[in-house]
């Protein structure tokens, strides 16, 4: 696995993007990243519908080599951690993190979170309907109530479509960067790209497994 990085200053602050779909942020140590939607492979398979395996062995992987890589000391997850009811992955899951019981984890609620308090209440980690850490606040979903604050957020799953020979086209995910908010890619690979909305006097940072390159 490749981790190609490329700092940006934002409020005086230094954040490392990723082309493994995560910011690292120095001054905390913490590693920030969205919409890892465990459950989701399970939860379709469950409805009959099939999916590759090793999908989520794969984006925990990708997290592990990350937090080794910059020996980050806390996970910043702002949303949709989990995609569905409790199932088979959610153990997958509760049985990795026990590598990293060191690294403080903090949930900033997201539209997919809805596990029961029974489950949630098996992992020690915190959780927000919001988080601020000065200069940022951490949302799942930038809003309007939000335009006085520098927000760092998800749920879009924002990606971009680069036109290639003849009617060709590929799709990469990205990191919106404007001066109110970040917008990050989903981390989890199982996601669909957003390619129709972007941040207003924004720039798309979109990466390959060997770059990143801004538009």
């Amino acid at each position: 696995m490749n981790i190609i990085t490329e700092n940006i200053s934002v409020k005086n602050e230094t954040l490392t993007l990723t082309n493994q779909r995560a910011i690292f942020w120095k001054r905390e140590n913490a590693l920030i990243l969205s919409d890892v939607h465990i459950g989701k492979t399970a939860h379709f398979r469950k409805h009959g519908i099939p999916m590759p395996d090793g999908v989520l062995q794969n984006d925990l992987e990708r997290l592990k080599q990350l937090i080794l890589y910059f020996n980050a000391q806390k996970l910043l997850i702002v949303g949709d951690l989990f995609h569905a009811e409790a199932n088979v992955d959610i153990d997958t899951f509760q049985l990795w993190l026990n590598q990293f019981e060191d690294v403080q984890i903090v949930l900033i609620k997201g539209n997919h979170d809805r596990l029961s308090k029974s489950i949630v209440s098996k992992f020690d980690f915190e959780i927000e309907k919001e988080l601020e850490i000065t200069p940022f606040t951490f949302v799942h979903e930038h809003l309007k109530k939000h335009s006085e604050q520098f927000t760092i957020s998800g749920h879009t799953h924002p990606g971009v479509r680069i036109k290639g020979r003849g009617k060709q086209f590929l799709k990469l995910p990205c990191f919106q960067v404007n001066e109110h908010q970040i917008i990050l890619p989903a981390f989890s690979l199982l996601t669909g790209l957003n390619t129709r909305s972007q941040l207003k006097d924004s720039v798309c940072y979109a990466f390959t497994d060997t770059s990143i390159f801004k538009f």
